[in-house]
């Protein structure tokens, strides 16, 4: 088995700090999560980079839900390079066509662009049309190592069956998240799945700082 990674979501300086002090493994940092997460200021990821020694996933995405047209590509490749300059080394992101396919087109132009970085295809997985053969387009892709579903659109409480089925899956890392709870951690673990990705549960509102002691929670229960 993997060893265990905790991953969290950090919307500012103060929550990547607190996420280290409480045993994350890394962050994911994004900006507006009314919007489910959007690119971060360049520099933003400048301070935290020199604020703690965890990764940073850095979030590439422009706005409402997950398929890009030429100019927003075009944005996102912009936006890439400009946050490789400010020190990213880790990336999040993923393209779907308007008919629930992968984009492999755009993927690829943001991957070209990360220039060999590790990076995350986003819970656009959970949007698509067909999981199975999403999962296996995104085979080989360079630097993906990760793929972030929480096993269904509506969530963890709605995909945990799903997720027992895409754990054995071959190629990237399943990272469970999207609305999770204490309890699923256990259920996770019970089908092999070592990674989680943690937001609003290790905060009081996406309008408060992350609790360092809320993340050493969830680190205990990924622990065993």
């Amino acid at each position: 088995m993997r060893s265990p990674l905790l991953e969290i979501i950090a919307l500012t300086t103060d929550d990547a700090r607190a996420a280290e002090r409480g045993g994350a493994d890394r962050v994911e940092v994004v900006a507006d999560m009314s919007r489910d997460g959007t690119t971060p200021d360049p520099a933003l990821v400048a301070e935290m980079r020199a604020a703690v020694g965890i990764p940073l996933r850095v979030m590439v995405r422009g706005g409402d839900g997950f398929t890009a047209d030429d100019a927003e590509v075009e944005r996102m490749v912009t936006a890439a390079r400009l946050l490789r300059a400010a020190g990213a080394e880790e990336f999040v992101f993923g393209f779907l066509t308007a008919d629930g396919g992968v984009d492999l087109a755009a993927t690829r132009a943001v991957v070209d662009a990360v220039d060999g970085c590790p990076w995350t295809f986003h819970r656009a997985v959970d949007h698509a049309a067909d999981p199975r053969r999403a999962w296996a387009d995104l085979a080989g892709l360079p630097g993906l190592d990760t793929v972030l579903t929480a096993g269904s659109a509506g969530g963890l409480g709605d995909g945990l069956a799903a997720l027992a089925d895409r754990a054995g899956w071959p190629g990237p890392r399943l990272l469970a998240g999207g609305g999770l709870r204490h309890a699923h951690v256990a259920e996770l673990r019970a089908i092999g799945v070592t990674a989680i990705h943690a937001g609003g549960l290790v905060r009081r509102g996406w309008d408060r700082p992350v609790d360092a002691d809320r993340v050493r929670v969830l680190r205990a229960l990924l622990d065993g």
